[in-house]
């Protein structure tokens, strides 16, 4: 086995053990920087939601309060603002979804589905959770999705969702005594849910990948071929030259051509060495011819 073939059988190995060691750790790194990128989406998404519910809560129902007495108005429910505000951010970003899910809502549009209603479900019975996150299909491709519990903290919410009888009539009016009753001091009702899709950053993710490993994959040749350059100007083509000129001694050719050193290197070195070998072995043939 040529040591040229050598050299190129050991690069292969370190090439391939390379290539798939960084494309691991590249991939893994990449998938997971674009799956962060997608969460401080639904977060900050979250965050608008929470603004708005405060905003409304704070400053919007107080204003109403006199005219809430004779006409019940959703504007001043956050739960309502919050959800016609990223309505309304979702035309924008159809992709991008959120949704008070409530497993007995009063609105109609609010009650959770099945996968929501699992969600509300976990909340309910893992009270010490504060988020959850997680992924799932949507008709649009892989959707991450962020969601917090609704717990009724405070006793004034009771004032509308206790019991029927305890109800403002202006609400019965608006929305009917069938849903939305029998809440609960500090009880999980529904959770918060926002959906944000995944397909974007993945691909510009998977984008990135190829042309890294292109990147790479083009340097290693490079390098390959400068070294096998390397090698055989410096190494290969002298040692086959002086292997030659030892075979051509070994036969008794005495009168071969002295090989020409002008390195200081390794194979510099070795030459220099065999042409002292070979003026020692002229002079002894000759002490024997004497």
């Amino acid at each position: 086995m040529r040591l040229l073939f050598k050299f190129n059988l050991i690069f292969l190995v370190v090439f391939v053990l390379g290539v798939l060691g960084a494309g691991k750790v590249s991939h893994d790194l990449l998938q997971k920087n674009a799956k962060e990128e997608v969460l401080n989406h639904a977060r900050l998404t979250m965050e608008k939601a929470v603004a708005v519910r405060s905003y409304t809560n704070d400053q919007i129902r107080p204003l109403l309060e006199t005219q809430m007495k004779y006409t019940f108005l959703p504007q001043t429910v956050p739960a309502y603002s919050a959800t016609e505000v990223l309505a309304t951010l979702s035309k924008s970003f159809p992709d991008y979804s959120y949704k008070e899910a409530t497993l007995n809502p009063t609105n109609p549009r609010d009650r959770a589905v099945d996968w929501e209603a699992d969600i509300v479900n976990r909340f309910r019975t893992q009270a010490e959770s504060k988020e959850f996150v997680g992924e799932r299909e949507s008709g649009t491709g892989r959707s991450l999705y962020v969601a917090r519990p609704l717990r009724i903290t405070n006793a004034a919410c009771l004032a509308c969702h206790s019991t029927v009888e305890a109800a403002p009539r202006t609400l019965i009016d608006k929305y009917g005594p069938a849903n939305g009753f029998g809440w609960q001091l500090n009880e999980v009702i529904g959770a918060q849910v926002v959906s944000v899709p995944m397909a974007v950053p993945l691909a510009r993710a998977e984008q990135v990948f190829k042309v890294f490993m292109a990147s790479l994959v083009g340097i290693f040749v490079a390098i390959g071929i400068v070294l096998n350059v390397m090698l055989y100007l410096l190494v290969i083509r002298p040692v086959t030259a002086l292997s030659k000129l030892a075979n051509r001694v070994s036969l008794g050719e005495m009168d071969a051509p002295e090989f020409p050193s002008r390195g200081r290197d390794e194979i510099g070195t070795l030459s220099q060495s065999f042409a002292r070998m070979r003026h020692s072995l002229d002079h002894a043939i000759k002490m024997l011819d004497a």
